[in-house]
């Protein structure tokens, strides 16, 4: 193997976790995961404006129905809110248990309405104006300011909210039983960066890569023998919480697959299908915690939502304010939170959108504040010139 070859394969490699600024101590066990719902989903079939007449006039075909005895009908959260009836089994319980709440009308003031640009914005909670260092996402701050903090992204990549000065692993858990490189192979790169400033970081992402793999041996091998029936996500799901229940304190997942164009569906379809999976797999994560969960916070955001009118193809097109998840043990859930406003032509952002009324910077900055009991100097470290607001789900 050359050496050009080696470095491509060190490029995907997975760094070894550290932190070079030790500012904060967190709450003593908390973890965090971090869910991006890659495409855009469609928040209004998720958590349906029940109470909004304007609603059911703008999607003639994909609307939701108000909650009632039928098993397709919304979910009831509230008198203006309700929830998309394939979440019943999954989500619905932890929301009734008070532990998941819902931030509506939440988001980034980017107005570009692209995938690629408005997911970067987010990712590097950077503000807006000025220069963007796209070495530098604000996951990867976070960890920064945290003494102790173990993080890690389940991804093929390291994504761009993970990178920056702290070093950060990265091992897709999808395909675990197919690794890209072999023990033999991994010898013959570490043996040819031997001596060199990137030796250890190279020794200590396969060190990384093989504690994953050996953790879920067990898991992968009772897979093989029927024991685990679930699919896609779910298993992915609870193997993320094994090893946050272990090793990891701050996690990133993305999920892709919520550009819905075309054919979106209702209470049945295409898109319930992606939030059944979705939320089997959380459901299945918090379960796999154990008692863990009550020291854990599950966020799930979006880098837009859609279109409130649905389009001539049955779907939605790309929109703005979107729908925020916050799941865990620990929450002060069983609602729907932070500022909101009633469902009208006129309310609408451009006359086709949710309004972004909270701000995904300031509510995410309170929301680690609290968590994590950051000064004020501390969390500008996270999210510089924000003044953080939480609306009391932790």
């Amino acid at each position: 193997m050359d050496r050009s070859t080696a470095l491509y394969h060190l490029a995907a490699l997975p760094l070894a976790a550290a932190s070079t600024r030790l500012w904060a101590a967190p709450s003593a066990g908390t973890r965090l995961l971090f869910v991006f719902l890659r495409g855009g989903y469609d928040d209004a079939s998720l958590l349906v404006p029940v109470s909004s007449q304007f609603y059911y006039e703008s999607r003639p075909n994909i609307a939701i129905a108000r909650p009632g005895a039928e098993l397709n009908t919304a979910l009831p959260l509230d008198a203006d809110w309700g929830l998309h009836p394939v979440l019943r089994d999954s989500i619905y319980p932890l929301f009734q248990a008070g532990q998941a709440a819902f931030v509506p009308f939440a988001g980034i003031d980017d107005l570009s309405r692209s995938h690629f640009e408005t997911q970067d914005s987010i990712e590097l909670g950077q503000p807006l104006a000025g220069k963007r260092d796209y070495r530098s996402g604000f996951l990867n701050r976070l960890a920064g300011v945290l003494q102790g903090a173990h993080p890690i992204a389940f991804t093929d990549q390291l994504p761009l909210a993970m990178q920056g000065a702290a070093q950060v692993p990265n091992a897709a858990l999808r395909n675990l039983a197919k690794p890209a490189i072999d023990a033999r192979q991994a010898r013959i790169i570490a043996s040819m960066y031997d001596g060199t400033p990137l030796a250890r970081n190279v020794n200590e992402g396969f060190a990384v890569r093989e504690d994953v793999m050996r953790d879920m041996a067990g898991e992968m091998e009772a897979a093989n023998r029927n024991a685990i029936s679930a699919k896609g996500f779910e298993l992915e799901a609870r193997r993320i919480a094994r090893l946050m229940k272990d090793k990891y304190t701050l996690g990133f997942v993305d999920v892709g697959g919520w550009d819905t164009h075309v054919g979106q569906g209702g209470a049945t379809g295409y898109l319930a299908s992606r939030l059944d999976e979705l939320g089997r797999g959380l459901a299945g994560f918090a379960q796999e915690m154990g008692t863990d969960w009550r020291q854990t916070v599950v966020v799930v955001v979006s880098e837009f939502g859609r279109t409130f009118r649905e389009n001539g193809n049955r779907g939605t097109d790309h929109g703005h304010g979107t729908a925020y998840w916050v799941l865990g043990g620990g929450v002060r859930g069983g609602r729907v939170a932070g500022e909101q406003t009633a469902l009208t032509a006129r309310t609408l952002f451009q006359n086709r959108d949710y309004p972004v009324l909270n701000e995904y910077r300031a509510l995410l900055g309170g929301l680690f504040a609290r968590l994590y009991g950051l000064n004020s100097a501390q969390l500008a470290q996270v999210f510089s010139g924000v003044a953080p607001h939480e609306p009391g789900l932790v």
